[in-house]
């Protein structure tokens, strides 16, 4: 499930999915990329924070951040 949908004044769109999980599971980002099918070029990028301690690019704009990145 998506947590947070932000959308800018441009209509781009960040989506965010927060997971309490060390170690996400490999489809923790599904939602996102079905997201981004919808919206094309207005999808921006995708955010799934975790508990771990690893962050990089899961394709395609979407990305898997430590949730002490932010």
């Amino acid at each position: 499930m998506i947590d947070f949908i932000l959308e800018g004044p441009d209509g781009r769109v960040v989506a965010i999915e927060v997971k309490a999980s060390a170690a996400p599971q490999r489809d923790a980002d599904r939602h996102l990329r079905w997201l981004r099918e919808r919206l094309g070029d207005r999808f921006a990028a995708g955010v799934v924070f975790h508990l771990g301690q690893r962050s990089g690019s899961l394709g395609d704009g979407i990305y898997a951040l430590p949730v002490s990145a932010l």
